[in-house]
């Protein structure tokens, strides 16, 4: 049985050009970058051309404004928490989004341990950031803006130049996660006037275990690890500079291909969702419909009288790949968060299940994952025991 992938947000294949570029450093390469010798002067030299692939990638004014860190999920850390406790005696606010991604949430979360105030914003039925909302939860301890490109369960894109406009009119610092958006969609730094941004390789391609943050030259940040003067100082530990050579290839290779992989991944998006609407009743997309307000990888949809989980497990016993529930958390027979923060009726929120696509997927297969998905559903439906 062929297998087929409806999961690109878990990660991607690497690219070959990637994978070419990271094999010398698994083995005949293998020096720190601290060695004296050549061979420590050759990593140090694969360091300082990922850093500035990825400042190119990100159109930033420096490659030191790049730092590698372990993931996404740590370079989300760092900027959060770093930012906040180098600016702590400027004040102690940070406004976020009530949808964002666990990695912020959470880090939040701790902050609000040590005394930091959170004001969560509150979302449209789309999952839209109102920056009017963002405008009246700031005051004048305000430190730090936080906001997603693009959601990762619903997809929803955000209006990231006019938060950038607030936060620079209010000299606040402004984060975006862009781990699910990054090699999607473009990313300027300049035009966003973002003080932090975080990406993600594996999601275009490139290797996991490598995280990328920019961080604006003059914006101020404590390091969460020590114990060495890597990455410019900001995180102590060995490189890893396999991951790293790989993650500045993917976005070298990414960059030029983000047009056509919106064109054809835009048009799988549309084919699936007609096509589900036309085949299946009480069903709902999650966040805005296809189009400019949209990341054009994936879907979140919901149905009402089954399981995420039933589905899923009944298409992988078909060849199909795909998830259910929420991205990056524990799956659970219940409304997720972000379905909630939306206004979503309580009967759709078991059965939600993600699509999300690469450039390698193709129509064929979108129409075949909707002949077995409308079966699925139907059979699924049938076996649910009414309440008595």
């Amino acid at each position: 049985m062929k297998r087929v992938c409806f999961d690109h947000l878990s990660g991607a294949p690497i690219a070959p050009a990637v994978m070419e570029a990271m094999r010398p450093w698994f083995s005949e390469r293998f020096a720190g970058t601290g060695a004296v010798h050549s061979g420590g002067v050759a990593a140090r030299g694969a360091l300082d051309a990922a850093r500035e692939q990825a400042a190119k990638f990100l159109n930033a004014a420096s490659p030191e404004e790049i730092i590698f860190t372990s993931s996404g999920t740590e370079s989300i850390n760092l900027a959060i928490k770093g930012c906040a406790l180098a600016n702590r005696k400027r004040g102690q606010r940070i406004v976020v989004s009530a949808i964002e991604h666990p990695a912020v949430l959470q880090s939040i979360d701790f902050l609000e341990t040590l005394g930091f105030e959170a004001l969560r914003v509150a979302v449209s039925t789309d999952g839209q950031i109102d920056p009017g909302a963002i405008r009246e939860a700031l005051n004048d301890q305000t430190i730090l803006i936080c906001a997603h490109a693009g959601h990762h369960d619903i997809g929803t894109m955000q209006n990231l130049a006019g938060m950038g406009d607030l936060a620079a009119e209010r000299g606040i610092d402004f984060f975006v996660d862009a781990t699910y958006a990054g090699g999607w969609i473009p990313l300027n730094a300049k035009v966003i006037g973002a003080s932090f941004i975080a990406i993600a390789p594996h999601r275009f391609h490139g290797p996991k275990g490598v995280g990328v943050l920019y961080k604006q030259r003059r914006a101020r940040i404590l390091p969460l690890i020590h114990g060495g003067a890597q990455e410019l100082g900001w995180r102590a530990g060995t490189e890893n500079i396999p991951g790293i050579v790989g993650a500045g290839v993917a976005c070298e290779e990414i960059a030029s291909q983000i047009p056509a992989r919106i064109a054809h991944t835009s048009a799988l998006q549309h084919r699936l969702w007609t096509g589900l609407k036309k085949s299946i009743d009480e069903i709902r997309l999650n966040g805005p419909e296809p189009g400019p307000l949209r990341l054009p990888n994936s879907l979140n949809v919901s149905f009402a009288g089954l399981e995420g989980e039933g589905l899923a497990l009944a298409l992988d016993m078909k060849g199909f790949e795909i998830t259910s529930g929420q991205a990056c958390a524990t799956k659970a027979s219940k409304l997720p968060a972000v379905l909630a923060a939306l206004g979503v009726p309580e009967k759709f929120g078991p059965g939600t299940i993600i699509a999300s696509f690469d450039s390698e997927n193709t129509t064929n297969e979108i129409d075949h994952l909707l002949e077995t998905m409308s079966k699925a559903v139907e059979r699924l439906r049938s076996m649910e025991v009414p309440n008595s």
